[in-house]
């Protein structure tokens, strides 16, 4: 068989599955945050396993306790998370004004440098109502063209279903894949979807533990700094964490701004809502990171941000489930066709024993 006809059989089969993406995308959200969830899950239904639990017992504990833990967040904290965001969005143009006024005080007048000309001039009405009109159509986007089809009621349902079908069938799936790959190039296939589990494990279980360790300490420890909307602030800078440095960088800007609309002329409480994300970013940086996610997971922050971006604006929320697979699948088989490219003659000049 030769490399071109390869070559032309993968591209076909990759543009057949985009488009059953960009067709289908406005009701694969149920199926796809399923096969998500399915895999975060695996690693714990394998455990239960070892320790000789059947697999159909521990695809029932592991799924009614998720959604259960699911229920819970919806009743006890989306609650409170909703009223600190309406009443964050009321009291936002106030502190607008707060931090303006600091700004044009002839007593501080290194502040002036520092933010710039444009944000003293701002009007605040209209940065408010751009904000919210950015995030209105942001989210108008996510949602598009699947609200007919897609509703709460099919996500509550159809994907806690989903993924029991798909966690209890896993290995069974995977086997199953395993034996269409070619008998010639099945060593090369499963050593490159090994480093795909590995790349995609890394980053998506590891960071969605960072996130939640981050989350978590982040609202616990700005809420008891006295810091207003400590609660929402810091559970939103976990989960902006899934983007490095995005998230921390994010929740910083935000925390102090509020720190000074609330705190001025106080330096001290302003300086430990700071030290609280100085000693997040160390913690990310030098503990969480490298045991829960890895140091060479193949995944640059810029190739993160960008697939993210790309593959939202293409396919929605469903594109934001994607992203990182496909994502972290792109850098290894890249990587691959890079090693091959180097032991190429094309690369070496070697062109089998030829004299010169």
């Amino acid at each position: 068989m030769s490399l071109r006809w390869q070559l032309t059989f993968w591209m076909a089969t990759l543009a057949v599955v985009v488009l059953v993406l960009w067709l289908l995308h406005e009701i694969l959200l149920p199926f796809v945050a399923g096969m998500a969830i399915a895999y975060l899950l695996d690693p714990s239904a394998k455990r239960l396993q070892r320790a000789g639990v059947n697999r159909l017992l521990a695809t029932l504990v592991i799924v009614g306790l998720f959604v259960i833990a699911f229920l819970l967040l919806v009743i006890l904290i989306i609650p409170v998370v909703g009223a600190q965001l309406v009443a964050f969005l009321e009291k936002l143009p106030g502190y607008f004004e707060r931090l303006q006024g600091l700004v044009t005080d002839p007593g501080y007048p290194w502040l002036q440098p520092l933010l710039g000309d444009g944000f003293r001039n701002a009007d605040i009405g209209d940065l408010v109502k751009q904000g919210a009109g950015w995030l209105v159509a942001f989210l108008r986007s996510l949602w598009s063209g699947g609200q007919a089809l897609i509703s709460i009621f099919s996500l509550l349902v159809v994907t806690p279903v989903v993924t029991f079908y798909l966690l209890y069938d896993w290995n069974r799936m995977v086997a199953t894949i395993d034996s269409w790959v070619p008998r010639p190039h099945r060593h090369v296939v499963r050593t490159l979807a090994h480093e795909i589990d590995v790349a995609i494990a890394a980053f998506v279980r590891g960071q969605t533990a960072v996130c939640l360790i981050l989350g978590s300490y982040y609202a616990v420890a700005l809420s008891l700094a006295g810091l207003s909307f400590g609660l929402l602030i810091g559970l939103a800078s976990g989960l902006l964490t899934f983007i490095p440095y995005v998230g921390s960088m994010t929740g910083l800007m935000l925390a102090v701004g509020v720190a000074i609309s609330q705190f001025w002329p106080h330096w001290t409480p302003i300086l430990i809502v700071a030290g609280i994300f100085f000693v997040g970013q160390f913690l990310e940086g030098y503990v969480l990171a490298p045991k829960l996610v890895g140091e060479s997971i193949g995944l640059h922050p810029v190739w993160l941000m960008f697939a993210l971006f790309a593959f939202g604006y293409l396919f929605g929320f469903v594109g934001l489930l994607i992203a990182v697979p496909l994502a972290a699948a792109f850098a290894v088989l890249a990587r691959f066709a890079l090693r091959q490219y180097r032991a190429s003659p094309l690369y070496t000049g070697d062109t089998g024993g030829e004299q010169s």
